[in-house]
């Protein structure tokens, strides 16, 4: 098992999109990126603790690579937006990659070039080490997906 972890503004749609993949083993959403210890919802959604909504996605690379996460992901987002997503504004909903090793890490950054040349402003997301994740309250897993909903992008969060 390898952990992946991806910020792509609302972390509900984000975690929707890789639950469907086969060979993601699990998700949780949460919090990560900042400064500040044991953040919540509130606290993050404040903009002052630094935390990017996340997404950390465990998976089988026998069954699905890295490289297919990171197409996932792109498909995922608007990358050239910068402290936002749809409707979701704020430094909590920024995008980034946050890589577990020098591996996804030269993964990230060469997605991240094959992706700029399909657009003509800059992508504006991180590519990052991972840091500590905070898992996010229980209500926020699977939060779609317990509701039925295809989409947060309905004024919801």
């Amino acid at each position: 098992m390898e952990l992946a972890t991806f910020a792509a503004g609302c972390f509900w749609h984000v975690e929707a999109a890789f639950r469907k993949v086969k060979g993601v083993v699990s998700t949780r959403v949460g919090y990560t990126g900042g400064s500040y210890e044991n953040p919540g919802y509130r606290d993050v959604c404040s903009g002052k603790t630094g935390h990017a909504e996340a997404v950390e996605v465990a998976f089988d690379p026998k069954k699905v690579s890295y490289d297919e996460l990171l197409k996932v992901f792109w498909s995922s987002l608007d990358p050239t937006q910068l402290n936002r997503q749809g409707p979701d504004a704020g430094s909590q909903y920024r995008s980034a990659i946050f890589y577990h090793n020098a591996a996804q890490k030269k993964a990230a950054a060469a997605s991240l070039d094959d992706e700029q040349k399909k657009y003509k402003a800059k992508i504006v997301t991180e590519i990052r080490k991972a840091e500590k994740f905070f898992e996010a309250e229980e209500y926020h897993q699977q939060y779609l997906e317990k509701r039925g909903l295809a989409t947060c992008h309905a004024g919801m969060e």
